[in-house]
């Protein structure tokens, strides 16, 4: 699967992408000319239908069936919210795609917009990247004074105003109706849904959440046919997908594959990964960003029947969370044989205790307890109770919270637990050597000998 066909990123590499001239030359805002002035809005979400690309914030549901979801009640606006907010650690290629190709998402911006009948749309960034806000406000401006935003976009009848939001750098506010409310000037807490935003989301008005690389691949399927982007990929997972690999490989970046394609292609070729760090092998891999079940290496490279996994929604998930993971985001991060993992399934579980917005008991409380608990394991006073306590911890957050949130926090630890305990109990047993650097990595050499 070698040279995997380009969608989002074709001329990342042309000098000036980022510019309207150039972004022009390379066929540019072919696809705002198609939608407005051959196209009905009807037939722009048919094609986002057909195509089958599904959401690439995380969450996976199908593009096109959540825009025909949209209520379309008569003298109500509608609006259409991008999702640039990116705050899963492990996951940079929006902000990736934001900096190099802004064009590209604004051009995806116009074209949604219009499919859904919104006039007023809005890119919600989070605010520590000032740099790349001001960056898409150029290429607003840009736009616009090519006649691709405004009043009378290319002379159809069809009006567009699109502005950039900076957030307050709140991971909870990349759940969309947290996001909303931070939209509205309020505390970005999670809403109780239903209503779902299709019904009563901005203002209370109907709307469309999506991210910034969904969007961005709208203008290719409206140039090529929704039917074009769905022989790409495998199954349901259709098209390409930009996949953020870090951690102990020899060529940390964004990358675009084709869904489908084999994770020992991904690791371990020079196009992509190109394997791990000289001298080391894999023990553990987090696909999806930080709030995904981390695997071990034999269960990643490999299927419950054995098989070769691939990257993609299915197979990735094949065998539920006793065997499998998500795809999630794409926030690849792989770990050789020097990572402590319960010093890692801490980190985390910091991370989560402190972008918990507070509002649900479960999450509020258990998220603080699971931090206490795993601070205390790795700093050599924890016994064996704790291990089980933070399996009932994480069984008592999840799917007992408003937002997925909770979730997140919970899954990483109870995959941890599940497929490393002999490693949390070694940090019991040993608590004066768990604690020493290098200590972990001496034990789990011998371990592997």
């Amino acid at each position: 699967m070698a040279n995997t066909k380009k969608i989002l990123l074709e001329h990342i590499n042309v000098p000036g992408i980022e510019t309207y001239e150039v972004y022009r030359q390379k066929g540019g805002y072919t696809g705002v000319e198609k939608a407005l002035k051959k196209l009905t809005p009807d037939e722009v979400v048919e094609e986002v239908k057909k195509s089958g690309v599904r959401g690439r914030g995380g969450a996976g549901f199908p593009m096109g069936m959540k825009w025909s979801f949209l209520a379309k009640p008569e003298g109500v606006p509608r609006y259409l919210v991008c999702n640039a907010d990116e705050s899963e650690p492990g996951t940079f290629k929006d902000h990736y795609l934001m900096k190099c190709l802004p064009h590209l998402l604004i051009e995806g911006m116009i074209i949604s917009s219009y499919a859904l009948g919104a006039n007023k749309s809005f890119i919600y960034v989070r605010g520590e990247l000032m740099y790349v806000i001001r960056i898409l406000e150029k290429a607003i401006e840009e736009a616009k004074a090519a006649g691709f935003l405004g009043k009378n976009i290319l002379g159809t009848g069809y009006d567009l105003e699109l502005v950039v939001q900076p957030g307050g750098g709140a991971y909870i506010c990349g759940e969309e109706t947290a996001l909303l409310e931070s939209l509205e000037g309020k505390r970005g807490n999670p809403r109780n849904k239903p209503p779902f935003p299709a019904v009563k989301g901005l203002y209370q008005c109907p709307t469309v959440v999506n991210n910034v690389e969904s969007i961005a691949t709208v203008s290719w399927i409206v140039n090529n046919g929704g039917e074009e982007y769905a022989k790409i990929g495998v199954g349901r997972s259709t098209g390409t997908k930009l996949i953020s690999a870090s951690g102990h490989i020899r060529k940390p970046g964004v990358y675009e594959i084709e869904l489908g394609l084999p994770v020992d292609e991904f690791l371990n070729s020079d196009e992509y990964c190109g394997g791990i760090r000289d001298g080391h092998h894999l023990k553990a891999v987090v696909a999806g960003g930080s709030s995904v079940p981390i695997l071990p290496a034999h269960l990643f490279m490999k299927t419950a029947n054995g098989e070769g996994r691939l990257m993609s929604y299915e197979s990735l998930s094949e065998g539920g969370f006793a065997t499998g993971t998500m795809l999630g985001s794409g926030g690849f991060i792989a770990m050789d044989e020097t990572t402590c993992i319960v010093r890692n399934t801490w980190n985390f579980s910091r991370f989560y205790h402190h972008e918990s917005c507070g509002q649900c008991s479960p999450c509020r409380e258990g998220t603080g307890w699971m931090e206490k608990v795993l601070h205390r394991i790795e700093h050599g006073h924890g016994n064996m109770r704790d291990i089980d306590l933070l399996v009932d911890v994480a069984k008592k957050i999840e799917g007992n919270t408003i937002c997925p949130l909770g979730d997140a926090a919970a899954w990483p630890i109870a995959s941890a637990i599940r497929h490393f305990r002999d490693e949390f109990e070694w940090h019991v047993t040993n608590p004066g050597a768990a604690s020493k650097p290098g200590a972990v990595y001496q034990h789990l050499n011998e371990m592997s000998v």
